[in-house]
C-alpha cells in the first residue's frame, strides 16, 4: 500500500501523512452555527469530511473525530429574539434540525460532538493565559487578541500583516489597537446571555471556542484539522494564533479544507434565491446520488450543483444497483449440471480487474483522497461485471461465477468508504420504479397490461402492432427489454 498523501493548506503542497502518534489519528472538523437549517455547501463538507473519516479507518489507523456544535453566537441570538424565545431553544431546534439531515445523508457518527456552551470555563481559562503571556488585552469587559504580537499571523491564509492592515476596513471600534484584532469575550447587551467572567458578564467570541474544543479532546498539538474553504480566513487563521501563543506548541498538523458549492454557476446565497437546504435537496434525491454527485469532484475543487450534474449521478447510481442486483440474481441460480469449464485464460484480464481493484482504488484515495479518480475505478468494474453477467447468460460456469461473486464482495467494501451501495439492490431498484412511475403519472399495472398486449400481438405476428406498443411506452419514458426470461421494463 502506498504512503497516504494529503494537501496541507498551511505548507501548499501534497505531505505524506504521519500521525503524531503511532496509528492514532486526531482530527477536528469545524461543525455549524445552529440558527437555521443546514444547506447543501455543508452537506459537502460534512460528506468530504465522512469519507475521510471512513477511509481512514479502512486504512486500519484508530481515528478520533471531533465535530463540534456553536451553540451561542450573534445569528442564534438574533433569530431567538426574532421568535420571542431563549437562545437554548433555538440551539436545540436546530441541533436536532442537524442530526437529521446528516442521518438522512448517512454520516458516520463522530466520536465526540461537542458543544460550544458546555466549555466556556475552558474559554475563560485559555482568554486568562493569553491576557497573562502578553497576547491579548482588555478593554471596558471585552477582551482582544492582538495579531501583532504573533509572528506567523497570516501563515495558513498565506496573507501578509502589512497588507491585511492596509486593505482592512476601519471598523468603528475605539476599544481595539489594530482593526484585525479579534474578539476574546465580548461583553453581553442587555436582554443577552451572559456568562460570569474575570472581565465580567459576557461571552466568548467564536474562533476561541474551536481552540478550546479540539485542544481538549485532541491534545495540544493533533494531526487533522479541517472545513471549508471560507474558513481559512479569518477562523482557523485565528485558532493557530490563539492555541499556539498559549501553548508554544505547532497547533494542527495538517489542513485540510474542501471547495465551494456553486448552484447553476452561481454562488449560493439567500439573496438570489438559489439558497438550497439538505432538506429540499433529499425531497428530490436519493442521499447515495447526493454522495456520488460530490465524490465525483475532487474535494478541494468547487463544484456546480446542478439538475444536470444530479441527473448524472443518478443514472450512475442506478446503474451500479443494477448490476449488484443481476449478479445476486445470477448467484441464486443452481450451477448447470454439465457445464462447459470455462477456459481460465478467457478470463484472465477480468481476473485481474478484479483482484487489482481495491489497490488501485486505495492507491486514488491515498493521493489526497481523489475520490473522483477512485469512482473511476469503480466504473471499470462495474463494466467487467456487466461483461461477466452478458456471458453468463443464465448457464454461468463455476470460475465465472466465482468471480462475479468476488467482483460483487469487492465494489460493496469500497462503496462502503465513500458511503455508497449500502441498500438492498432490489429494495434500491424497486423504489427508483416506483418513484419514477409516480412522476411519469403511471401505474405498474398499465405497464404490465401494455406488455401483455404486446407479448399477444408478437404471438400473433402482427409486430406492427408490438412495435407500435413499444414506441409508445417509450414515448412516455418505459423502455422494454425482450429476454428469454419475459419483457422486462425500466424507466428512461
Amino acid at each position: 500500500m502506498m504512503t497516504l498523501r494529503i494537501y496541507n493548506t498551511l505548507t501548499g503542497k501534497k505531505e505524506d501523512f504521519i500521525p503524531l502518534i503511532g496509528n492514532r489519528v486526531g482530527m477536528y472538523a469545524c461543525g455549524v452555527t445552529v440558527y437555521d437549517l443546514c444547506h447543501i455547501g455543508h452537506a459537502r463538507s460534512a460528506i468530504v469530511f465522512d469519507v475521510i473519516y471512513r477511509y481512514l479507518r479502512h486504512r486500519g489507523y484508530e481515528v478520533i473525530f471531533v465535530r463540534n456544535f456553536t451553540d451561542i453566537d450573534d445569528k442564534i441570538i438574533k433569530r431567538a429574539n426574532e421568535e420571542g424565545v431563549s437562545y437554548k431553544i433555538i440551539a436545540e431546534k436546530y441541533i436536532e434540525e442537524f442530526y437529521t439531515d446528516m442521518g438522512g445523508l448517512g454520516l458516520e457518527q463522530p466520536s465526540f460532538e461537542p458543544r460550544a456552551t458546555d466549555h466556556i470555563s475552558e474559554m475563560i481559562d485559555l482568554i486568562a493565559t493569553l491576557i497573562k503571556k502578553g497576547f491579548a488585552y482588555q478593554r471596558n469587559g471585552d477582551v482582544f487578541y492582538s495579531v501583532e504580537k504573533f509572528k506567523d499571523y497570516g501563515k495558513l491564509s498565506k496573507r501578509n500583516l502589512e497588507e491585511m492592515q492596509a486593505g482592512a476596513r476601519v471598523e468603528i471600534d475605539e476599544k481595539k489597537d489594530n482593526p484585525l484584532d479579534f474578539a476574546l469575550w465580548k461583553t453581553s447587551k442587555p436582554g443577552e446571555p451572559f456568562w460570569e467572567s474575570p472581565w465580567g458578564k459576557g461571552r466568548p467570541g467564536w474562533h476561541i471556542e474551536c481552540s478550546v474544543m479540539s485542544q481538549k479532546y485532541l491534545g495540544e498539538t493533533f494531526d487533522i484539522h479541517g472545513g471549508g474553504k471560507d474558513l481559512i480566513f479569518p477562523h482557523h487563521e485565528n485558532e493557530i494564533a490563539q492555541s499556539e501563543a498559549a501553548t508554544g506548541k505547532p497547533f494542527a498538523r495538517y489542513w485540510i479544507h474542501n471547495g465551494f458549492v456553486n448552484v447553476n454557476k452561481e454562488k449560493m446565497s439567500k439573496s438570489l434565491g438559489n439558497f438550497l437546504t439538505i432538506k429540499e435537496a433529499l425531497k428530490h434525491w436519493h442521499p447515495e446520488v447526493l454522495r456520488l454527485f460530490f465524490l465525483s469532484h475532487h474535494y478541494r475543487s468547487p463544484v456546480d450543483y446542478s439538475e444536470e450534474g444530479l441527473l448524472k449521478a443518478k443514472t450512475g447510481l442506478d446503474r451500479f444497483y443494477a448490476t449488484l442486483d443481476a449478479i445476486q440474481e445470477e448467484l441464486k441460480k443452481p450451477s448447470p449440471s454439465s457445464q462447459k469449464k470455462a477456459d481460465p485464460s478467457d478470463l484472465h484480464q477480468e481476473q485481474i480487474t478484479i483482484e487489482t481493484f481495491p489497490s488501485r482504488f486505495e492507491e486514488a484515495m491515498d493521493d489526497d483522497f481523489n475520490t473522483a479518480q477512485a469512482l473511476g475505478h469503480c466504473y471499470e468494474l462495474q463494466t467487467v461485471l456487466n461483461h461477466l453477467l452478458d456471458r453468463s447468460k443464465g448457464q454461468a460456469s463455476d470460475s465465472l461465477r466465482s468471480l462475479l461473486l468476488q467482483g460483487y464482495e469487492k465494489l460493496k467494501e469500497m462503496g462502503k468508504v465513500l458511503g455508497l451501495f449500502g441498500e438492498v439492490p432490489k429494495t434500491y431498484l424497486e423504489r427508483q420504479k416506483r418513484e419514477g412511475l409516480k412522476r411519469l403519472g403511471l401505474s405498474e399495472e398499465e405497464i404490465l397490461k401494455h406488455i401483455d398486449e404486446r407479448n399477444v400481438a408478437r404471438k400473433n405476428k402482427d409486430w406492427n402492432k408490438a412495435d407500435e406498443i413499444r414506441n409508445s411506452l417509450l414515448s412516455k419514458g418505459i423502455i422494454l427489454e425482450d429476454t428469454p426470461s419475459g419483457t422486462l421494463w425500466k424507466i428512461k
